[in-house]
């Protein structure tokens, strides 16, 4: 029997307070294996020691062993190739496009329901106002920090995407962060660790912390003074960014909209580097009518 088997089982005989926390960690177990019997306490307004005896009279010794067979159950829910193949084992191919397409669409409109508009303008004011602007996306994230990074760069200076394969390496980059910056870091579950941290390094420095996250329960809001959630499941042996990738691009929108004169400046003064140094073609010539006009000799069609 699995922990949430054994829940189950147990359900019907448990007090009021146990019955709350039961259903709290069947709703959001990948959020309460990394917290603290302490911290459950806290988001259900009811006793630490309520939730270790939860935890005890499930025949666990203490909580943190039950914490430890609950991370073991949750390894095993992530088993994304098995939970690809019960869902879609039996779907045609324009099945599973209809399917998945439309579970984005879900989770657009949830984020657009629970997104809290103060936090997104409080986001968007520390970004504007910040020295620097750190960002750390690891892993499923990166492309996330990515693109936010590429877009935040034509908006306003001093933009650091902290890139890393160790936790030594996000504090040697961010070693000047201060009270003057900001650091937005992205994470979803699993949680990375090393992003935490550097949440943690830039709320001990007094920098703003901002965190993309999927829900109040992600440890990410430990350390961060805003909070933006997006809602972010598997669907298949892959993640699911949209409604993330949808809400930084409403903060680059809202960004533009904050600065339009100098967001103008940059892209005027790239456009020209882009075609002083010739970094893309011109895709909109009518090869019927016209010829390419390149910017250097061809050389000989042997050659060529």
């Amino acid at each position: 029997m699995d922990i949430i088997e054994l829940i189950d089982e147990r359900y019907l005989k448990m007090s009021k307070s146990h019955k709350k926390i039961a259903e709290f960690i069947k709703a959001h177990y990948d959020q309460a294996v990394f917290m603290t019997a302490a911290k459950i306490g806290e988001i259900l307004e009811i006793s630490e020691s309520t939730v270790v005896r939860f935890a005890s009279g499930l025949g666990f010794d203490g909580y943190p062993d039950f914490q430890k067979h609950l991370a073991e159950w949750v390894k095993d829910k992530l088993n994304t190739v098995s939970k690809m193949g019960a869902k879609y084992g039996k779907s045609s191919q324009s099945e599973i496009l209809t399917s998945v397409l439309r579970a984005d669409m879900e989770k657009i409109g949830d984020t657009l329901e629970t997104v809290d508009s103060a936090a997104f303008e409080a986001a968007v004011d520390a970004i504007i106002e910040a020295k620097t602007v750190y960002i750390v996306g690891i892993r499923t994230c990166e492309p996330l920090a990515d693109f936010l990074s590429f877009y935040l760069n034509m908006v306003r200076g001093n933009v650091i995407q902290v890139r890393t394969t160790s936790a030594s390496e996000v504090f040697e980059q961010m070693i000047r962060i201060d009270e003057n910056d900001a650091l937005i870091g992205i994470s979803f579950p699993r949680y990375s660790m090393r992003t935490l941290k550097a949440m943690e390094f830039a709320n001990d420095r007094n920098a703003k912390v901002i965190a993309i996250t999927d829900s109040v329960h992600s440890p990410m809001n430990l350390y961060s003074s805003c909070n933006l959630f997006a809602r972010s499941d598997m669907v298949s042996i892959v993640d699911s960014l949209v409604a993330p990738l949808s809400l930084i691009n409403a903060l680059v929108v809202a960004l533009c909209m904050k600065c339009p004169k100098e967001v103008k400046q940059n892209l005027t003064h790239l456009e020209q580097a882009w075609n002083n140094y010739q970094v893309y073609l011109n895709d909109e010539i009518n090869f019927i009518d016209q010829a390419p006009v390149l910017h250097y000799p061809l050389t000989e069609a042997g050659e060529r």
